[in-house]
This record gives C-alpha cells, sequence and structure tokens, in this order.
C-alpha cells in the first residue's frame, strides 16, 4: 500500500496554528507572533486556531482540541497544521479524534515533536499518511545550521522527491533561549562539538527501510494499542523493512529502559533494520548510563543502533518523516540521512 503524501506547499497556501497539548502562555506571546511571522515571511497565510490558552497544562479540553485538529486537517484550505511546542497529555486526544474522517481527507501536513509524537506517529500507522516529526512552531525564527533542514523546507519536497541531511556537528549543551526575555531570537547556541555515534560496535552502516518513531516517553504508552500497531504498519507499507527513531525527553535511565523493553515486547522494533537514538540531556543513574537504557532493551535486536542523532530534545533538530523511504549511511568518514517521499 502506498503511503499517502501531503502535496507540497506553495506561497500563499494555509497553515493552522493549535495547541493539541500545552498552550503558550500570555510572557510568550510575543514568541508565537515572531514565530507566526517567520511562517509568513516565507509566503504563507497563518490562522491560529483557539486551543491555544497556556494558563494550564492543556490548552482546552480535550473534546475541543480534538475537535480543532480533525477540522484543521480535514480543511481543504489548510496545507499544514503545526503546534506552537509539545507538552504532557495530548494522548488524551487519541480516541477522540475522527479517524474515519482523517483517513478519508486529502493529506494535510502535521508537524511537530515531543508530545505531537503521541498524535504523529498514529496518524501515520492508521492513516498511512505521512506525517513530519520536525521542530515546532515556537522553534520556526532559529537559523537553520549547515546540514539540516527546516520543517519549512520538507514541507515543499514534492510527491517522489528526496532530500539528505547531515550532522553538522555541533549541539547546544545545556540549557534553553529565555524567550521571554528575547522573543526575537534566531540563532541557536550550539556550543558543543559531537557526530553520530554507533553504539552497538563498530563497522560501517548503509541500510534502507521506512521511517517510524518518536518521543519514548509519551510514545510508549500508545504502543501495542490499536493506535501503535507498528507490526501491522511494516506488513502494510515497508516490506523492506523500517528504520525506527526513538529519543529521550526527560526520563532518567531505568525509566527509559523500562520503557524500550515494553516498546520492544509490543513489537515496535520488530521490522527494525537500524535503530536512531536522539540526543538527550536526560539523567543517567550511577549504575546506568542514557547509552546503557538502549543496549540493554535494544541490543539483541542485532541491527545498527547510531545515537546523537540530531531527532530529540537537544538542539538543533534534523526533521523526519514519518514513512518516508530513508537510507542511513554512517562511517567513519560519512553521515547522512536521505528520505524520499514515495
Amino acid at each position: 500500500m502506498p503511503i499517502r503524501y501531503p502535496r507540497p506547499l506553495r506561497p500563499g497556501d494555509r497553515v493552522a496554528v493549535t495547541s493539541p497539548s500545552s498552550g503558550v502562555p500570555e510572557a510568550l506571546r510575543p514568541r508565537l507572533d515572531a514565530a507566526v511571522r517567520a511562517v509568513e515571511a516565507r509566503g504563507y497565510e497563518v490562522v491560529v486556531g483557539d486551543c491555544m490558552d497556556g494558563a494550564g497544562h492543556v490548552s482546552a479540553p480535550a473534546a475541543a482540541r480534538a475537535a480543532e485538529l480533525t477540522r484543521m486537517l480535514t480543511d481543504p484550505d489548510v496545507r499544514a497544521v503545526v503546534p506552537p511546542w509539545g507538552g504532557e497529555t495530548a494522548i488524551d486526544l487519541v480516541p477522540l479524534l475522527d479517524w474515519d474522517r482523517l483517513r478519508e481527507a486529502e493529506p494535510t501536513w502535521l508537524v511537530g515533536w515531543s508530545d505531537m509524537s503521541t498524535l504523529l506517529t498514529p496518524l501515520t500507522l492508521l492513516t498511512g499518511t505521512a506525517t513530519l516529526h520536525g521542530n515546532n512552531l515556537m522553534d520556526t525564527p532559529y537559523r537553520t545550521p549547515e546540514g539540516l533542514l527546516s520543517w519549512l523546507d520538507v514541507v515543499t519536497v514534492p510527491e517522489g522527491g528526496s532530500f539528505t541531511q547531515t550532522p553538522p556537528g555541533r549541539h547546544r549543551s545545556s540549557g534553553w533561549d529565555d524567550w521571554a526575555a528575547d522573543p526575537h531570537v534566531d540563532t541557536m547556541t550550539l556550543d558543543a562539538a559531537g557526530t553520530w555515534r554507533r553504539l552497538d560496535g563498530g563497522g560501517d552502516v548503509d541500510v534502507r527501510g521506512r521511517l517510524v518513531g518518536g518521543c519514548v516517553e509519551t510514545l510508549c504508552h500508545v504502543v501495542g494499542s490499536p493506535y501503535g500497531d507498528v507490526p501491522a504498519f511494516a506488513r502494510a507499507h515497508a516490506p523492506e523493512g523500517l528504520i525506527v527513531y526513538v529519543e529521550a525527553c526527560e526520563d532518567d535511565a531505568f525509566a527509559i529502559c523500562r520503557a524500550l523493553h515494553g516498546m520492544r515486547l509490543a513489537g515496535f522494533f520488530d521490522a527494525a533494520r537500524a535503530v536512531l537514538v536522539g540526543r538527550t540531556s536526560a539523567p543517567g543513574r550511577p549504575s546506568l548510563s542514557q547509552d546503557e537504557a538502549v543496549l540493554d532493551a535494544l541490543g539483541t535486536l542485532g541491527v545498527p543502533l547510531i545515537a546523537d542523532v540530531e531527532c530529540g530534545h537537544v538542539p538543533p533538530y534534523l526533521p523526519l518523516v514519518n514513512g518516508a523511504r530513508a537510507r542511513v549511511v554512517h562511517t567513519a568518514t560519512r553521515s547522512e540521512l536521505t528520505q524520499t517521499l514515495d
């Protein structure tokens, strides 16, 4: 079965903003405005939804958030939907979304990361529609480092098109920018060196498969449910196998180890030809590092495990298209990921 790719965005197209999880507090509204202007500068019309309240941990009641997201994704005038950021409990939307309408509608790009994994990955698994695990709206004003693309670049790629990204060799060592103090900051602080590493031993990697994955802490709770059936997706869409990506936000190594074990037992990695592990600042424990947690849970898969990929909560960001056909190359002198929208 073919993957359904949204039509590439063109100037004049409409981008909708909603908060399926956490909204934006008043102190950060200037950053939201700056991010909207960054999208408008690409020639797009931006509309902001009603579910944006940042007073609590969710932007609106679950039914309202689900209705607004469904409405935006099925509106033929909306070509992409992007949240300001993630949050904590987007999982409460999963049973409330109108999956039949989403399956029947013309595909629209759904963008985001972190808690958005809880929605992005099920949308791809259940409808065969490609989704974009990429920088959220509030990250959009940042200039993209050499070797990487912005989500605004990826959504312009036509069906059948390819793009290649390479690690820039730099990342942020700690902390976050104060958007309340400087809502217009557009330069990432990338003050540490480092590139991809193979966790499972040496040897060159050159592997292909369809991409699927997301944030461990949020996605692990839908894996094994009807909304997280990766084995069924692999049978239907990826006879060549999968390139699975995972990333840890903040849970310690014990929690990540347990979550990855659970995901493996539920079949999440059964069709994996390689696993990409996002760079993380999540803490280790005295007897178990984050690297060791991955090896403990996934080391028996017998596939390459490549760490420090820029697909997690440590800037910068490497956008990944759930459903895209991918080729991963990692050698002593070359690291790159090519995605093809076919």
